[in-house]
């Protein structure tokens, strides 16, 4: 007997299921989803046909109503429109609630999922409908429940909450009976305190909010844990004592949703391979509803624009068709916004260092002469080592109406590291073309740097108009270049994303445009293949190596030499003339 057959004949057994309609839906091709979302949905068609489980939708059918009729959307550009669930969301709830276990330890029918993981992407509205689900448990549930609003940061966690909120106050019939400060929602309102029963100041249920970094977390009691954007988690801390919070109750709820991210090896990273082996039923986890938008491949992608669906189950309802493909168009010439595009609006795991230029952007035979900038301002970006990476100097020129930049670099190296080097590479053939220095000792001292500026100001009259630098090993730099230039060249550049985002995409956009001219020097290129790009929550990025063993310190003093040039741009072209 085929899925479909017994779809069809579970569909006349229980008439009206919102989740046997999607089932089948997705069956006959109607719906588009991925491989896990479909293991998902037989685990639910084994269910129905378990003899040790009961089916009633009596629990879905009052949360599924309660959201219609009392909640409302309280962002643009859906404010102040009824909350109508979509299908697959109804499905979700109907799963969630209907399957009844037995439980021996309390002699009754309980539901049977007690945890779910959701994963969707962004914008696809996972926190407002987990809040509604949220809410509707604490008005449908039990007396006395309690329910916590969780996230890696607090102002994630405020974003559920105040969803909850906004959905409660845009009620009369909720607000009539609650109230909140700013500890949580409660039962109750000062101005009906002669009401009696589940909604008034008797029932002690609550809503609060706690980050990853909210303190005391231990022996809190709840019925409901719900955290948001589990993606930006390292580790289980924050997790398991919301889960532990939740052991008293006959009848818990724990939800977690998210997109995918770029911790690596971060508390979702394992959470999915547990959940990807219940899925192909290597691991028994019966009480876990695991409901995964995801791709079948990054290929269809590209390829397939109807796949898009498989990780935006809503696209062209809540989010915008237009918008992606916007998204997809500037991911293939930029690698930041592939590597977000993809984790963010596809599910599609990041490791934490994507490759950042393709061969095409890096190879450049262009080549100039120090000579022709002789008496010439520039920028430097500088880059140093403690002891086993390379030392980098990028000097940044610029000429009147020419929109490309002249990179002329020079690397130093401790002769010490020559030996055991990792580098699949020849760093005595570079010494005797000139790109690098050799060094003797173990350590390659950062005044070196700036008496080779000086070099450059005696034999080519080149004159710095600003130094940026990576303060980490720059003292005997920064005393030498005051002793040599004074006190209002040399300035420090902050490693973090924040200050490198936007100067390391214009360096990489120019390069791609074949606006920069970095001397066809054969180590800047050996660093610009060995960077890749990490990024954070937000999308921006930083350089790192891609391998452990490589070197990327020439990139490096590039994004500082650009970014030196982004603060100060005013300045040095009224010095280029």
């Amino acid at each position: 007997m085929t899925d479909l057959t017994i779809t069809n004949k579970l569909y006349k057994k229980h008439p009206g299921s919102y989740l046997l309609t999607y089932i089948k839906k997705c069956k006959e091709g109607e719906i588009i989803i991925g491989n896990e979302l479909m293991q998902m949905l037989d685990i639910l068609l084994d269910n129905f046909q378990n003899p040790d489980y009961r089916y009633d939708k009596s629990e879905s059918n009052t949360r599924i109503k309660f959201i219609e009729t009392e909640c409302k959307h309280y962002e643009a550009p859906f404010a102040g429109k009824p909350f109508i669930l979509t299908l697959r969301q109804k499905a979700f709830t109907e799963a969630l609630y209907s399957f009844k276990m037995y439980d021996d330890e309390i002699n009754r029918w309980v539901r049977l999922f007690q945890e779910s993981l959701l994963l969707i992407a962004r914008k696809c509205g996972k926190t407002p409908f987990v809040s509604a689900l949220v809410l509707a448990e604490w008005f449908c549930g039990e007396l006395g429940t309690k329910a916590l609003c969780s996230s890696n940061d607090y102002e994630q966690a405020d974003l559920m909450f105040q969803a909850i909120e906004a959905m409660r106050e845009e009620s009369p019939k909720l607000a009539k009976v609650t109230r909140k400060n700013i500890k949580g929602i409660y039962f109750g309102n000062p101005k009906y305190r002669k009401t009696k029963g589940k909604f008034s100041y008797s029932n002690k249920g609550n809503i609060r909010k706690i980050s990853a970094k909210t303190g005391a977390k231990e022996g809190k009691n709840i019925k409901v844990g719900a955290v948001d954007e589990v993606h930006e988690l390292k580790d289980n801390r924050s997790i398991m004592p919301i889960r532990q919070a939740l052991s008293t109750q006959d009848e818990p709820l724990f939800f977690e949703m998210t997109t995918e991210g770029f911790t690596e090896d971060g508390y979702l990273d394992q959470r999915l391979v547990e959940a990807r082996q219940v899925l192909k039923e290597e691991l028994h986890r019966p009480r876990w509803l695991i409901w995964l938008h995801t791709q079948d491949s990054e290929e269809e992608v590209w390829q397939d624009e109807e796949s898009w669906v498989k990780s935006n189950p809503d696209l062209g309802v809540i989010k915008k068709r237009s918008f992606l493909r916007q998204m997809i168009e500037e991911a293939k010439t930029n690698s930041a916004t592939k590597a977000f595009v993809l984790a963010k609006d596809f599910n599609i795991k990041q490791s934490s260092a994507q490759s950042w230029l393709d061969l095409s952007a890096i190879v450049n035979l262009d080549t100039f002469d120090l000579k022709d900038f002789a008496g010439s301002f520039y920028i430097s970006g500088n880059d140093f080592a403690e002891t086993t990476d390379l030392c980098s100097s990028t000097i940044l020129f610029k000429r009147p109406n020419d929109k490309k930049v002249y990179f002329h670099t020079r690397y130093w190296i401790p002769e010490s590291k020559l030996q055991d080097s990792p580098d699949d590479v020849d760093y005595e053939a570079w010494a005797k073309a000139g790109w690098i220095t050799i060094v003797k000792g173990n350590v390659v001292e950062s005044s070196v740097i700036a008496d080779w500026h000086f070099e450059l100001l005696k034999d080519y009259d080149l004159k710095p108009c600003k130094s940026g630098f990576d303060n980490r090993f720059a003292k005997d730099f920064q005393n030498r270049y005051l002793e040599l230039f004074g006190d209002k060249i040399a300035i420090n550049i902050p490693q973090d994303f924040k200050v490198l985002n936007n100067p390391m995409r214009t360096l990489e956009a120019d390069m791609r445009d074949g606006n920069v001219n970095y001397d066809n020097n054969p180590v800047c290129a050996w660093c610009f293949k060995n960077t890749g790009i990490i990024l954070d929550k937000v999308g921006r990025i930083m350089p790192v190596k891609i391998h452990s063993t490589k070197r990327i310190d020439g990139t490096a003093s590039k994004i500082i030499a650009y970014t030196t040039l982004e603060w100060h741009r005013s300045e040095f072209m009224a010095l280029v003339g």
